[in-house]
């Protein structure tokens, strides 16, 4: 398995991973016109965020996004992991915590103090994964407004 980041030619491919996630995640569902405009945006503006990519035998097999702001609190750059997903075939290979392992060093290197990400609350199974990875639960509540709808 090797890592890259993610380029234009891969959005095909990360639409296809983003519609196993979304299926199973209860606030989204696939829609390959809003994933692509949104890779997009990330793939062509590093500077918005960067998507990397795990491949086996030529193929995307995994994919996490990595989206940056800046905390005040910290006075410096922070990460939100939005999207990782593996390809079903391919869970339990190992390719999901090696491609968090590298979406962390990543961003460490582009001088991130802190990554959030968020999970469903019954994706047991995820919140175990990331709490192996050394994630911890926050105190802070997520909300939402969704303008326009």
């Amino acid at each position: 398995m090797s890592i890259r980041l993610a380029t234009p030619g891969d959005i095909p491919a990360l639409c296809r991973l983003l519609d196993q996630l979304f299926a199973q995640e209860t606030e989204f569902t696939p829609d390959h016109a809003a994933q692509t405009r949104g890779l997009r945006m990330i793939v062509e503006h590093p500077e918005v965020g960067e998507i990397l990519v795990a491949e086996q035998d030529g193929g995307i097999v995994a994919m996490v996004s990595l989206l940056y702001s800046v905390s005040t609190a910290l006075g410096a750059p922070v990460a939100l992991l939005e999207d990782m997903v593996v390809d079903a075939a391919n869970r339990a290979s190992g390719f999901g915590s090696q491609l968090l392992d590298a979406a962390i060093a990543h961003a460490r290197q582009r001088g991130c103090r802190r990554i959030t990400l968020l999970t469903d609350s019954d994706n047991h199974a995820a919140q175990r994964f990331y709490a192996r990875q050394g994630f911890q639960p926050s105190s802070m509540l997520p909300m939402r407004l969704l303008p326009g709808q």
